[in-house]
This record gives structure tokens, sequence and C-alpha cells, in this order.
């Protein structure tokens, strides 16, 4: 419920007049990887380019707030930036409003997505409620700047975690534990000491199938998780939300699959197509799903994982390549694939590496998730007027109860 003393306001009425030079929209041909000052569009990224036009610089009524009219991204500018190609709205708030108050007001808005066509009138036309003390939406503003960068750093530390792994396994399946000297191959180089294998000598490849969703024999009763490719997303399955009945096993070629097998991803748009995780239950597939049921006295899952996450965009390749217009590779292009084979001790030391960097980023995912419900609990009430600054108690985040004050503790 939104406190019913503050008013409500279109967000055209919330905008003043903003002269912007001539030439103040650059094209992205003209961005540059390095320069003066900032090139800001409509795009996800803060900072798309760089340039050193300082004819198409904008300086005047900072801090402002950029729209993107095709993708709907909001970003707060405090600094002279240029503005990017076509689609990129430059907006500045009436006196009296707090412009970091109207950048997360314009964020609380829920702005329906219309694909590539425009969403500026949509935003324009969309009301806001604003408190009448400029000091309240100055505590808004700095208590809600705070709370997202908390989020921000967290998304940060992940992926740089990631980055962190990216390497490190590039280290490991070129250079192994050893000390080796490195011989090349058909998959570049490799310890001396290590083979190279189609993953078909490892075990069992197949997948599976969908049984008809018109026959409730085979969904009713179910006595066996059956997975689609989404669950590769997991890098770690062990359960299903759906399963399929005895006599869909018997009748709808569905393989056994048993625990420690790979399981691959062989469709998808998206990035699905080339993922892989480590199957920990008995289950089956369908037929978007590869499998490799590896023979653990030749490899360990978690090496044979590890190794496939290195070549997730050539898989991504080799299927979008194929002809199909759907992308899909086949279990006999994996079967014929080649792969790196350490000794099982080097191995097991190689996963424990990566599961040691796989918690931590886990962790950092964990604390981001939390912090961004925390956000956008704190956006919708703080918006509405349902809590107020200084009521909440956010000091164990970090979060002084007046953030203008104090700022972070």
């Amino acid at each position: 419920m939104t406190d019913t003393s503050w008013k409500k306001s279109a967000v055209s009425d919330c905008l003043s007049p903003l002269n912007i030079p001539s030439k103040a929209k650059l094209q992205t041909k003209d961005y540059k990887a390095s320069g003066k000052y900032p090139i800001i569009d409509q795009g996800q990224e803060f900072i798309s380019g760089w340039t050193d036009d300082s004819q198409a610089v904008i300086t005047e009524g900072l801090p402002l707030i950029v729209f993107g009219d095709h993708t709907r991204a909001l970003k707060y500018v405090d600094v002279p930036f240029v503005r990017g190609a076509d689609g990129t709205q430059v907006l500045r708030p009436k006196p009296g409003i707090n412009p970091l108050f109207f950048y997360y007001a314009c964020r609380w808005l829920d702005i329906p997505g219309r694909g590539y066509n425009r969403h500026f009138s949509i935003l324009k036309e969309s009301e806001i409620n604003i408190p009448d003390a400029e000091t309240e939406q100055e505590r808004i503003g700095e208590t809600l700047r705070v709370a997202d960068q908390l989020f921000v750093k967290q998304s940060a530390i992940v992926n740089q975690l990631q980055n962190v792994k990216s390497s490190a396994m590039h280290t490991l399946f070129s250079r192994g534990l050893r000390g080796e000297p490195q011989r090349d191959t058909e998959i570049g180089p490799v310890p001396e000491g290590w083979e190279v294998v189609r993953m078909g000598s490892l075990g069992k490849i197949g997948n599976g199938s969908t049984p008809k969703k018109s026959i409730s024999a085979y969904w009713n009763d179910g006595v066996m998780p059956w997975l689609t490719s989404g669950v590769v997303h997991d890098r770690e399955i062990n359960d299903s939300a759906q399963m399929v009945s005895s006599k869909a096993l018997k009748e709808c070629h569905l393989p056994l699959v048993q625990p420690g097998a790979i399981l691959i991803a062989i469709t998808g748009q998206g990035k699905t197509l080339g993922n892989c995780a480590i199957l920990h239950n008995e289950a089956t597939v369908n037929q978007h799903i590869a499998y490799v049921q590896i023979n653990k006295n030749q490899m360990l899952p978690g090496f044979l994982r590890g190794y496939l996450e290195t070549q997730y965009q050539n898989l991504r390749q080799a299927g979008l390549g194929n002809g199909s217009t759907k992308g899909a590779l086949t279990c006999g292009y994996l079967r014929d694939l080649p792969v790196p084979k350490a000794g099982l001790d080097e191995q097991a030391e190689i996963v424990a590496i990566l599961d040691a960097i796989d918690q931590k980023i886990d962790l950092h995912k964990r604390k981001r998730a939390v912090l961004e419900e925390l956000f956008k609990s704190l956006l919708h009430k703080l918006m509405t007027g349902e809590v107020r600054v200084r009521d909440l108690n956010l000091s164990a985040l970090g979060i002084d109860s007046d953030p203008t004050q104090e700022g972070i503790s």
C-alpha cells in the first residue's frame, strides 16, 4: 500500500528539458576501446565505449538518468559522458525531485518488454510515488544505492572467481600437476605422461526420448526421474521434477542412467547447448540429453566434466555448424571427441582443486541471491512508503540507519 501522504506523478511530469549538444549521439562504429570520455548507451554494460570527441560531451544537469528505449536498461550517470547510438534517452528530473531517488523509482516500475520495440512512451506514462520532503527522497535513494552496491560487489566477486576457474582449468588440462614436459596433440599441449583418448572409449554414450504426453499411463505413478536438458545448468543433478512410469521405461526407449554419468545438452538455443553436469542418482533422460556412462576405473566424472567445460564454445560451434537450424550435437560426434586422460591420482587432485573453486563460487552466488532479494524487497517497500528508512535496521549488512549521514559502516 502506498503512503497516502505521497503524491503520485507520471514520469513525464517529473522531467525537465535538457539542452544536449547537437553532435551528442555517437554511432556504434565510432566507439573506441579507450579515450577521454565514456560512451553510455542503451546496452546492459554501464560503459559501452570511449571517445575523445569533446563536442559530444554532456555536462549539463548532472546527475542524469539514461533509459534504453529498446532495452529498458536504466543507468544513473553522475560524470560527463557522451550519448551512444539510437534508442538512448537522457532524462533529468525537475527541481524538487532527487535524481538518485528518481532513478530507483524508475527501476521500481514494471515496464513490460515488447521485443526490440520502443518503450519510452510506456515509461513516460507510468506513475511513481514521490515523498514531499527531499530529505526523505535522499534517504531512500542512498539506502537503495548501498544495497544495490552490495549486490553489484557480490556479482563482481562471482565473475572474478569464474575467471580464476577458467584460467585454472586451462592450466590444469594443459600442464597438469606433476611438472612434466608438454607434448603437442590434436587437442593442444598436454603433459607428456597423459593420453588423449576418444570419449566413447570411456563408457557408453547414448540419449533418451520423451514419452507421449497424451498417454497418461506413461506419466502416472512415476517411478523414475526423467530429465530434460535444462538440468545441465545445475552442474550437480540430484533429483527431478518429473517422473515416468514403469510402462514408459519398457516402451519408450528410455535408458537407465546410473550415478556418476556425465549429462550433456545436445540441443538448445540460448546457453543450454554444450553444457554438462554430473548425475548423482539413477534417472532417465529425454532426446535432448546425451549421457556418458563412465567407467570410473578410467576417468573420474569431475575430471571429464571439468575438461568438457573448457570445450563449451567448441561444442556449441560443432552443434550449430552441423546444418541444423536448431543446433544439435550427435552421440556419434561425442563418441569421437578427443579428451585428455591423466592418471587417476592426478585426476583426483585436479578435481579437488576445481571443486574448491566451485564451492567458493557457489557460496558467493548464494550471497548474491540473498542480496538481490533484499534489494528487490527494499525497492518495493521504500518506493511505496510501506516502510521508512528510519524504521530499518540493516546494520548487519553494513548499512547505517541513515546513509545520508554516515554512509557505509
